[in-house]
């Protein structure tokens, strides 16, 4: 993404000298809701790629016995578990299963996290964080 430059010309008029035109330019300061608002999708993001790593080891039926297939079951657990009943899910690891759950997590956190982004950024002109 490329930085605006902001550009202000002034006149600078003196009696002795002709006149003269000085341009000023600087790089935009990032703004707190700016900051926040790439903290918000950061982590929105490392949730996602959580989520995918789970479907993907579910889907080809990863063993729960291994330290990452573990690891990553562990910790997206929480995230994961309100949307078990959705779709009658009972716990099987070790066999190959499309975990549908996995997917509307994933589209649940992702709707958030937006709605989270734009809250922060609901009085900024130009919207593109």
């Amino acid at each position: 993404m490329a930085k605006r430059i902001l550009e202000t010309r002034e006149r600078v008029v003196d009696d002795n000298e002709p006149t003269q035109v000085v341009e000023h330019t600087r790089e935009p300061s990032e703004s707190a809701p700016n900051t926040a608002a790439r903290v918000v999708w950061f982590i929105t993001g490392v949730l996602l790629t959580l989520l995918a790593f789970r479907f993907l080891l579910s889907l080809l039926g990863a063993n729960r016995e291994n330290p990452f297939a573990d690891m990553i079951y562990s910790i997206t657990y929480p995230f994961v578990v309100p949307f078990f009943g959705l779709f009658g899910y009972e716990v099987e690891y070790g066999v190959s299963r499309f975990e549908i759950e996995t997917i509307v997590a994933g589209l649940v956190y992702l709707m958030i996290g937006y709605g989270i982004v734009r809250l922060l950024t609901i009085n900024r002109r130009d919207r593109t964080v």
